[in-house]
């Protein structure tokens, strides 16, 4: 399961770190992480895919969502038992708490 994670966690992550890095144009001497790279990258996939580059932003990190949710939901297959056991326990806790009802004789909400 870690490995699952870091599989999914490491394209994400290189991804949203280029980005980040060219779009405010932080190159450090690299021209991959140039603002004309950036541009460049993004005209590229807009030719290909035939959609003005403005738009795959906004493409990419609704895959991004959808993606992260699928593995959130396989996760969350996979570990139902342990959630449904502190799901449980959590319910019967609060149910053990005392009710704590204000005093006629105070009114003041200061604990």
């Amino acid at each position: 399961m870690k490995v699952f994670l870091v599989l999914w966690a490491l394209p994400i992550l290189l991804l949203g770190s280029w980005y980040s890095l060219s779009y405010y144009d932080m190159s450090f001497g690299i021209f991959m992480l140039t603002r004309r790279a950036h541009d460049l990258v993004f005209s590229v996939y807009g030719h290909v895919l035939g959609l003005p580059p403005e738009t795959i932003p906004p493409l990419v990190a609704r895959a991004i969502v959808v993606d992260s949710a699928v593995v959130f939901a396989i996760i969350g297959f996979r570990r139902r038992k342990k959630i449904a056991a502190w799901w449980a326990a959590r319910q019967a806790s609060s149910e053990l708490r005392p009710v704590v009802v204000p005093s006629a004789d105070n009114l003041s909400s200061a604990p």
